[in-house]
C-alpha cells in the first residue's frame, strides 16, 4: 500500500492511528492524519480529526499552517478497552473473537494430559504477562516454537486466564466457585497478571466460608500481594474457631506462623480452652481426625513425643502457652497435672501448674491482670439467664427467636426445635402449648410402657447445630 510522502517523513502520524497518546503536530500534516485514520478505518482519530478542522474552520483568523497542535488521547477514552494493557482504542468484541476463532493466531498452547487449549496471540499474552513475554524473546526454543506446552496447570482456571488477556474481564459461572479461584489466583501469580489477582481476591472474599477458608488461606499464605485476603480469612477462621476445626481437619495443612496468628487473634472465639488444646495436640500431630487431649494422653503411655508429633514436636513449646488454662475448672487442671503430657512435655507441665497456682489464688497473681492466658476470650456460647417459667430468657424462647435473629414465633411451627412425649399428641399433650410463651398447667404426657416399666416424659430437640450447657462460677 503507498502512504503519502508526508507519512514517509513524519512516521509518528502512522504509529498515531494505533497507540492511545497525546501527540504534537503541525496543523498543515492534521488533513493528512485524517486522511491516513480514514484509509485505515480507524474511526476514534478519524472523529478526532475532524472534530479539531471543524473547531479551526469556526475560527475566522488566519490560520497559521506551522502552528503546533495537540492530539489529546483524552478525546479516545470512551472507546477505550480499561482493562488491557494495551491503552489503544480496541473492538473489544473482535479481539475476544480471536480467542474463539484463532484468526492471525501465531502459537498454539497446550496443557500436558489435555491437548490444545487454545490459539494464541503472542503479542497480546505479552502485553498482560512480563514472564510469557520473556518466554517469547528470551532466544530459548519458545521464542520460535509454534507450539508451547504448560506442565502442571490446571485447565479450568488456565483457559480462564487466557479468557481474561482477551475479554479484560473475569467469565466465572456460580457453583463451586472458590476452588477455581483459588486456581486461578495461583496461576495470575505466576504469570504476574496483578490486575486478575487484584480481581480473583475481590471474589474470593465475596464467596468466603467456614467450609473454604483453609483451603483458600493454604493457598494465599505464601503470595505477598494477597495480605488483605489472608487477614480476612485468618479473622474468618479465628470468629468460627469451632466450626472450622469440626467440620474438617484442614486446618493441620496450615503453616506453623499462619496457624499461631490464628489461635493468637483478638476475634478468636471458642466454647472452651480444652477445644483450644486439642486443635493444638491434632495440629501438632498432623492428624485425620480431632483428637480429645484425654485421647493423646491415652497415646503417650505407649508412644514418646517424638513419635506422636514427629518434626513439629519443636511447635508444641510456641503453641502450648497459646492455651489460656487457667480458665480450665481446678478439677481438669488437676487431671492434667496427673496426666503423660505433663510428665513427657515440660512445657504442658509448667503451664498447668501456673493455672493451679492462678487458681488457687485468683486475681492477688500480679500477672493476673496483664497476661493474656489469665483473660477471657469471646465465647461461642450465648449466655441465658433463666430466671422463671415463661420468661424471655430461656433456652426455649430464644429458639423461638431463630436464636437472636427476629421476633418471637413458637418454635414448634418454625421447626427451630422438635418436641415429643410419651403418650401421643391431643390437647393435653400439645408441643406447640408446651413451648408457647404463656405457661399451661394441663400440658402432661401420659404413662407408655418401657422396658417393662411405666413411665412418662416429653423430649425438646433443639436440633445439632445447638448445645445446652450450664454455667459454673468461676470457671
Amino acid at each position: 500500500m503507498e502512504l503519502p510522502l508526508c507519512f514517509h517523513q513524519h512516521p509518528t502520524l502512522f504509529s498515531t492511528l494505533f497507540l492511545s497518546i497525546s501527540i504534537q503536530i503541525a496543523e498543515w500534516l492534521l488533513s493528512s492524519l485524517l486522511e491516513l485514520s480514514s484509509q485505515f478505518k480507524v474511526e476514534p482519530l478519524m472523529k478526532c480529526c475532524k472534530e479539531i478542522i471543524d473547531c479551526l474552520e469556526v475560527d475566522k483568523k488566519p490560520s497559521d499552517s506551522g502552528k503546533i497542535l495537540i492530539v489529546s488521547k483524552g478525546r479516545l477514552q470512551d472507546h477505550r478497552f480499561d482493562s488491557c494493557p494495551l491503552k489503544a482504542p480496541l473492538n473489544v468484541q473482535k479481539v475476544a473473537e480471536f480467542l474463539a476463532n484463532g484468526e492471525h493466531s501465531d502459537i498454539n498452547i497446550y496443557v500436558n494430559g489435555h491437548g490444545l487449549v487454545a490459539k494464541g496471540h503472542k503479542l497480546i499474552l505479552s502485553l498482560w504477562s512480563v514472564p510469557l513475554a520473556k518466554m517469547f524473546t528470551n532466544g530459548m526454543k519458545e521464542s520460535n516454537a509454534a507450539d508451547i506446552f504448560f506442565e502442571d496447570v490446571p485447565p479450568k482456571p488456565f483457559f480462564l486466564l487466557l479468557q481474561f488477556m482477551y475479554y479484560g474481564e473475569l467469565k466465572l459461572d456460580t457453583g463451586d466457585i472458590t476452588s477455581v479461584l483459588v486456581q486461578l489466583l495461583l496461576l495470575a501469580d505466576q504469570f504476574a497478571i496483578t490486575v486478575l489477582q487484584f480481581e480473583c481476591c475481590k471474589r474470593i472474599m465475596e464467596y468466603l466460608s467456614e467450609d473454604t477458608v483453609c483451603s483458600v488461606l493454604q493457598a494465599v499464605s505464601s503470595i505477598p500481594s494477597c495480605k488483605l485476603l489472608e487477614e480476612v480469612c485468618k479473622r474468618n477462621f479465628a470468629t468460627h474457631f469451632d466450626y472450622c476445626t469440626t467440620a474438617c481437619t484442614d486446618f493441620v495443612s496450615l503453616d506453623e506462623a499462619t496457624f499461631k496468628d490464628i489461635l493468637e487473634h483478638g476475634d478468636m472465639t471458642v466454647t472452651s480452652e480444652e477445644r483450644v488444646l486439642d486443635v493444638i495436640l491434632t495440629w501438632c500431630m498432623g492428624a485425620c481426625e480431632t483428637f480429645h487431649w484425654t485421647s493423646v494422653d491415652e497415646l503417650l503411655r505407649t508412644s514418646t513425643p517424638e513419635q506422636l508429633f514427629g518434626e513439629r514436636l519443636s511447635a508444641i513449646n510456641t503453641l502450648l502457652p497459646l492455651v489460656r488454662f487457667p480458665l480450665m475448672h481446678l478439677s481438669i487442671l488437676k487431671r492434667m497435672e496427673r496426666s503423660n503430657l505433663a510428665n513427657h512435655i515440660q512445657a504442658f507441665r509448667q503451664l498447668v501448674a501456673e493455672a493451679i497456682e492462678f487458681s488457687h489464688a485468683g486475681q492477688l497473681m500480679p500477672t493476673a491482670c496483664e497476661c493474656e492466658r489469665f483473660q477471657h476470650r469471646r465465647s461461642s456460647y450465648k449466655e441465658l439467664q433463666y430466671i422463671s417459667d415463661g420468661d424471655s430468657n430461656g433456652v426455649i424462647y430464644y429458639a423461638g427467636t431463630s436464636f437472636g435473629k427476629h421476633q418471637w414465633m413458637n418454635p414448634v411451627l418454625t421447626k427451630n426445635i422438635t418436641v415429643v412425649a410419651s403418650s401421643p399428641n391431643s390437647r393435653h399433650t400439645d408441643p406447640k402449648a408446651l413451648v408457647s410463651k404463656n405457661y399451661q398447667g394441663t400440658c402432661f404426657a401420659g404413662p407408655c410402657v418401657e422396658n417393662g416399666k411405666r413411665v412418662s416424659w416429653w423430649m425438646v430437640d433443639i436440633g445439632q447445630e445447638h448445645q445446652v450447657g450450664s454455667y459454673i462460677p468461676g470457671i
